[in-house]
Formats: C-alpha cells, structure tokens, sequence
C-alpha cells in the first residue's frame, strides 16, 4: 500500500484548505478520510460536494445513513463504517438498527430493511438493478425518485470507500470508540 499523507489544513495543497476547514468547522475535527482525500483536492471538493447534494434528497436523515452504513459494512470499509455509525447516531437511529446494519443484516424496521436492501442490491450488482428488486422498494412506500437518489449514496460509497482501502485511512480519535473491523471473507 502506497504511504499517502494524513493532511492537516497547512501541508495540504492549497486548493484543498478551504474544504478541510470547512469539515473542521462543521464537524469539530477534519475527518482522515478528508485528509486523506486532500492529497487530491478535486477528489475531496466531489466528495463534500456530493455528500451536501446527498443530504437534500428526499430521504430522511436515517434512511441516508442506513443506506451509506449499509454499503460501507458490505465494502468492508472500516473508515465508512465507524463514521456513518456515528452519523446513524447523530440522525436518531436506533442502537439495535446499527447493530444489523453493521453486522449486515436485515433490521426489523421495515422502512430501513427496503432501503438497505435495495442500497446494497444497487451497490452489489453495480446499478443494473433487477426490476423486482425496484418494484419492492416501490412497494415498500418509497418513490422512483427515491431509487435515483439512492445512487448517489453508492457513489459517494465508491468514492470513499475505494480511498479508504486504496490509502488505509486510520480511524480519528473521535472516531475510535465506534471501530468495526471488517469480517474475513
């Protein structure tokens, strides 16, 4: 694995100083993954860029993180999961649905169960969704806007989640009391 650096706001290319300052600011510390991330600084605009885009869709704060959380479980992104963990948190899901979700499983929340599904259905066959797995999340009182707006959480998974296990991103301190470590395959 290439030794790619964990950027502060000084040693990152100038470009990418005003989005680590940003995080910072909004977040309390600079996520490693951003600093990660810096070393492109294109690459972190797309991702913060997305991730506002991501906030305003029509999903609720819960579903969003429950898809994200989902995915990044499946990828086996240690970084994602211990961040969107406490993202779930944050959006006021339920502690025994962030168990499943990051034991992969089915949670007992019927809403949250069809988001998942058809998040990790759209992340594991790559967008060629099957139509039934469509019309299940249709059924399960979601929108055809919903369907699109949940490629966009695997985008931001793919953006992430590839960073992640391309550089070893380590987790933060604030992050470390909500570590996961990916299952052997």
């Amino acid at each position: 694995m290439a030794n790619f650096p964990l950027h502060s706001v000084e040693s990152a290319p100038e470009a990418a100083k005003a989005n680590l300052q940003a995080a910072e600011k909004k977040m309390g510390f600079i996520p490693n993954i951003f600093a990660k991330m810096a070393e492109a600084p294109a690459l972190l605009e797309a991702y913060m860029a997305l991730d506002g885009i991501y906030a305003n869709t029509s999903l609720s704060p819960v579903e969003q993180q429950a898809a994200v959380l989902a995915i990044s479980a499946d990828n086996q992104c240690s970084f994602c999961v211990a961040a969107h963990t406490g993202g779930a948190k944050k959006a006021g899901m339920d502690d025994d649905v962030i168990k499943d979700l990051r034991e992969r499983n089915t949670p007992n929340d019927a809403k949250i169960a069809a988001v998942t599904r058809f998040a990790r259905h759209l992340n594991v066959q790559r967008g060629w969704a099957e139509q039934t797995e469509i019309d299940t999340f249709l059924e399960a009182g979601f929108t055809q806007q919903q369907v699109l707006e949940l490629v966009i959480a695997c985008a931001l998974k793919t953006l992430s989640n590839y960073t992640n296990h391309m550089v070893g991103t380590p987790l933060n301190e604030e992050l470390k009391p909500l570590a996961w470590e990916a299952p052997a395959n």
